[in-house]
């Protein structure tokens, strides 16, 4: 059986991910590491928890002895709006923690899965039907920081053996933690402010189509990838992944179908739709299907459907 480390389980991913590997690997073959000690304590009532700053190496190198770790999920990272804020905090934070997992993976032959985003795309991208392999030159340091850790995973893999692997995720729902800075957050915030104050200020312009995907479906795409036959996969880092594609006016239009009294109105963040213009409206996600069967479940009315029920139920038992 592998014992599995999560680097930065606190966040949206891992909040989230930590469970669903207990259930495949076991409760007791699940780390849970993050530098906050408010998660740590959250966490420590549910799987084996540490506390770990991903930047220190020696203390990184001790967990990864002390529970004979076989594979790394690196999830920490300053997501796009907030790296925008301070992007050499989030150069540091980003790549010092990946570098740290790689260098470590190498040395205790982990795995070593990270997610990579529709970040690492660009203006000059094509947005329609992105390809697996096309011109990537990002404009925010979130998405220098993917593409750099894109390539130097595929460094790792092909220098030293180090087997990482990754996924380019477009905006994640999900109702397992509040989202953190990211230009896709919206399409989480709607459904609370939808369910407890039937009003809602959108930052991003109606028409801003961006790739989405639900959580359940971003989760199975991590273990399952990280479970693929590695003979099969002709690429590594990264691959395009997603589930549905919209744009704010037809996820209210399909929210106030099911809570009519529901209004929108918008606020735009020039950073957040500047970031946005230059992301994908849709991938094609066809070398996902064909080298690891990746074949996602949840629609958009699913998602929908699930969201509204389960954040209703948040705000009734008082934690939102």
């Amino acid at each position: 059986m592998k014992n599995i480390l999560v680097v930065g389980a606190g966040g949206q991913i891992g909040t989230e991910l930590v469970p669903h590997l207990q259930k495949q690997y076991g409760t007791d073959h699940v780390i849970a590491a993050d530098v906050r000690p408010e998660i740590c304590e959250k966490f420590s009532q549910m799987a084996i928890t540490v506390s770990l700053d991903a930047l220190d190496a020696e203390a990184y190198a001790q967990i990864i002895k002390k529970y004979k770790i076989d594979a790394i999920y690196n999830l920490v990272a300053l997501l796009s709006a907030t790296g925008e804020k301070n992007p050499q905090l989030a150069w540091k934070i980003n790549m010092g923690a990946l570098i740290n997992a790689l260098e470590l993976a190498k040395e205790y032959q982990c795995a070593v899965f990270t997610p990579s985003s529709i970040g690492a795309f660009g203006l000059d991208t094509p947005h329609d039907q992105t390809p697996q392999d096309t011109i990537m030159r990002p404009n925010t340091i979130y998405g220098v920081c993917k593409v750099t850790g894109e390539l130097l995973s595929d460094y790792y893999f092909s220098r030293f053996g180090v087997d990482a692997r990754s996924v380019r995720f477009p905006g994640l729902i999900s109702n397992g933690a509040l989202p953190g800075g990211g230009t896709t957050d919206y399409a989480v915030e709607i459904f609370y402010e939808a369910v407890k104050n039937k009003r809602f200020t959108c930052s991003l312009p109606a028409d801003s189509y961006l790739d989405m995907l639900y959580m359940p479906d971003a989760l199975n795409a991590c273990t399952q990838l990280m479970e693929a036959d590695p003979a099969k996969l002709k690429h590594r880092n990264s691959f395009n992944v997603t589930g549905m594609s919209f744009c704010p006016s037809e996820l209210y239009a399909k929210i106030v179908q099911r809570i009519p009294e529901f209004s929108m109105d918008y606020q735009i963040n020039p950073v957040m739709e500047k970031i946005a213009a230059s992301w994908p409206n849709s991938m094609d996600d066809s070398c996902a299907r064909e080298e690891w069967g990746w074949n996602p479940v949840w629609t958009c009315d699913m998602m929908i459907d699930d969201m509204l029920a389960a954040v209703a139920k948040i705000i009734a038992d008082g934690r939102y």
